[in-house]
């Protein structure tokens, strides 16, 4: 990777998260639906880049959602797991079709493939934040609910970015 393109990389990185801090934060539909496009990010950062600085950003860019949210460390540790599972879903994915090298987006995957890659990983991440934040296992309807809901909504908005950027 060149010093251009991991300078456009990470301020997209810088954008997806000044995107979650300051609008999609206060974004909530039903008082279920929540939007962490800061996730996006993680998700589409290039298949080359090492597993250590993967790590890294994703825990960067967590904590600072946790920052600003009061969450102490739940944004950082999904954040984290879903760097962690990044590289093996992707080489699932190569495997598969047989490729070598493998673009991430829309335009180069295709509508399907790149649902098929951030939906998993969008379920895993919320999964794992409301369920840390259940309270008991009387409210699992209710987090089942929201990490649905949350999954879509964040699942839309992120597919709306990724159409209307021009990388």
């Amino acid at each position: 990777m060149s010093l251009r393109q991991a300078i456009q990389y990470s301020l997209m990185v810088l954008l997806y998260l000044l995107l979650q801090l300051f609008f999609m934060r206060n974004m909530v539909l039903f008082n279920y639906a929540f939007c962490f496009i800061y996730i996006a990010g993680i998700l589409i950062l290039p298949t080359e880049i090492s597993r250590m600085y993967l790590l890294f950003i994703g825990f960067g860019v967590g904590f600072t959602v946790d920052i600003f949210s009061n969450t102490f460390g739940m944004h950082a540790a999904a954040t984290v797991l879903i760097a962690y599972l990044r590289p093996f879903l992707i080489q699932y994915q190569m495997e598969s079709k047989g490729a070598e090298r493998t673009e991430i987006g829309i335009r180069s995957q295709g509508i399907g493939a790149f649902l098929a890659y951030i939906l998993p990983l969008i379920l895993v991440h919320h999964a794992m934040l409301f369920l840390m934040e259940m309270n008991n296992f009387g409210m699992i309807l209710h987090t089942l609910l929201r990490i649905a809901a949350s999954a879509l909504f964040t699942l839309i908005m992120i597919v709306l970015v990724e159409l209307f950027s021009r990388r």
